[in-house]
């Protein structure tokens, strides 16, 4: 599983400041992403590569399976579930078929909904481990990677033309 940050002193983390940080990537993105014709949100930036639609679907994705972790690795100190599959999970949703509003609200409304369950994170479960693979990472770091992915991935989209 490639990361997108390096992993933070557990000591440092904030619950609610994380789901700050990842409100704000949301309400910044938000009027760019909202002024992207059709035409353009469907468009590969590069030969094989993903649309804006198709980048956004991921991180729906993404962010559905990291809703699971941080509400599992409350209820559980040591989680066992699998990775995912992204391209495979992007492409059997067809994002590309789909209207861009609707992409782009369900992106919205879902990572909201993460942002919300990221704040209410107890600091003593900051520290608690998903087990996938051969690798454990703790539930500080996927939060906090996850918002480092998502930043990436919105750096990806082009501008409103």
């Amino acid at each position: 599983m490639p990361a997108y940050t390096e992993p933070s002193d557990l000591t440092t983390l904030d619950a609610p400041t994380l789901a700050g940080e990842l409100r704000h990537a949301i309400i910044h993105a938000l009027p760019t992403l909202a002024q992207l014709s059709e035409e353009l949100a469907s468009q590969s930036r590069k030969a094989g590569g993903w649309s804006s639609k198709q980048i956004l679907g991921h991180l729906v994705d993404s962010a559905a399976n990291n809703l699971q972790r941080v509400v599992r690795l409350q209820i559980e100190p040591d989680l066992r579930l699998p990775g995912y599959a992204q391209a495979e999970w992007v492409a059997v949703q067809r994002y590309d078929l789909r209207p861009w509003t609707e992409v782009l609200d369900t992106w919205r409304v879902f990572n909201l909904h993460l942002a919300a369950a990221i704040e209410q994170v107890q600091p003593e479960h900051l520290g608690r481990l998903w087990h996938f693979a051969d690798s454990e990472i703790t539930l500080g770091f996927i939060i906090e990677d996850y918002i480092a992915h998502l930043r990436h991935h919105l750096a990806q989209l082009p501008a409103a033309g």
